[in-house]
């Protein structure tokens, strides 16, 4: 039987190939894989979203981290709430409890809709930051009525429903650690204690158990930042020192696999504290924040390059204006 190929078929001008037409059958040894799974899970990635309320409300906004623009309405968390802490693989993303809770919340990132119930954190309390790789999430610290602040670090299995494993302490009592993470290592970068603000940077590994460990020091003592990272770098932005006092705009980065203090990096777009921040492993963005004392909120949102050293750059606005609320991705550093 004698055999042509289709590549070597042109038209009578010589100009196009062949044009088939009719019932075609085609016989080969080559074959076409059919996407499987949930459609949720496909597609591109780099999305963020910011959850929470200074007023306890249940909003959650998202962002196209790459690109510039306002907010969009999410959908809403299963309870009202303020800085429940956040945190995300490629494909979920997960809220932390309230003031007065411990419950833990889930979404599918790529999609729009309200969360759903994930189970409960060990303690009960909010402003327990997170932090994540691809597989496991940490929530630490926290505050509890009773002027309780925590030292625990719990942790989760992500693509599982559940409630939270112990996984150690931190290293003193704390709330509004501003949080990064590589795909090994997670940092804890300054906090609200309650004696004072602490400029303290701390670092676990992730797929481990056990306290954290000492990293370095801030440039200055701080709480009511906001934290963001690539695999490499992560950034601490905003906050106040003391406590409820002096507002900042300033950002510093560490390098995130290496121990040592905190370097200046640039600042915000405008001094806010009670901010939240996501990010890709391009760009960080913070959004909200409290802007003057007693509490004067914005919707502003700001963005920088991580790899590089500058000021932030306007990126648009949030849905609300507000203050304390938590951001996730499905891209930042911790994924790889």
């Amino acid at each position: 039987m004698s055999q042509i190929s289709v590549n070597d078929i042109t038209s009578l001008d010589g100009k196009s190939g062949p044009v088939i037409s009719g019932i075609t059958t085609v016989s080969s040894t080559g074959y076409m894989m059919i996407p499987a799974g949930p459609t949720e899970y496909r597609g591109g990635r780099g999305r963020g979203l910011f959850g929470g309320h200074v007023l306890a409300r249940n909003t959650i906004d998202y962002i196209t981290i790459a690109t510039t623009g306002n907010a969009s309405d999410f959908g809403d968390l299963t309870s009202e709430r303020r800085f429940p802490g956040a945190l995300a693989s490629s494909t979920r993303g997960v809220f932390g409890a309230s003031l007065s809770d411990n419950v833990i919340d889930y979404v599918t990132i790529s999609s729009t809709g309200n969360a759903f119930d994930f189970g409960d954190r060990t303690v009960t309390g909010f402003s327990a930051h997170g932090l994540s790789d691809n597989t496991r999430g940490i929530f630490a610290g926290g505050y509890a009525p009773g002027v309780i602040y925590k030292k625990e670090i719990d942790f989760i299995t992500i693509a599982s429903k559940g409630n939270a494993s112990s996984f150690g302490d931190l290293l003193i009592e704390s709330i509004h650690n501003a949080t990064g993470a590589s795909p090994t290592r997670g940092v804890f970068m300054g906090a609200g204690t309650a004696i004072d603000n602490t400029n303290t940077i701390s670092y676990i590994t992730i797929q481990t158990t056990g306290d954290a460990q000492d990293f370095g020091d801030l440039t200055a003592p701080r709480d009511e930042a906001a934290g963001v990272s690539s695999q490499t770098r992560a950034l601490v932005a905003g906050g106040d020192s003391p406590a409820n006092a002096s507002i900042t705009d300033r950002i510093e980065y560490i390098t995130i696999a290496s121990l040592g203090d905190a370097i200046d990096f640039g600042d915000l777009t405008d001094a806010r504290s009670r901010l939240g921040g996501c990010s890709n492993s391009i760009r960080g963005v913070f959004s909200n924040g409290k802007i003057t004392e007693p509490s004067t909120r914005t919707n502003i949102i700001d963005y920088v390059t991580i790899a590089s050293l500058g000021n932030a750059v306007d990126f648009g606005d949030s849905t609300l204006v507000t203050e304390e609320r938590s951001g996730l991705s499905d891209a930042h550093g911790g994924l790889g």
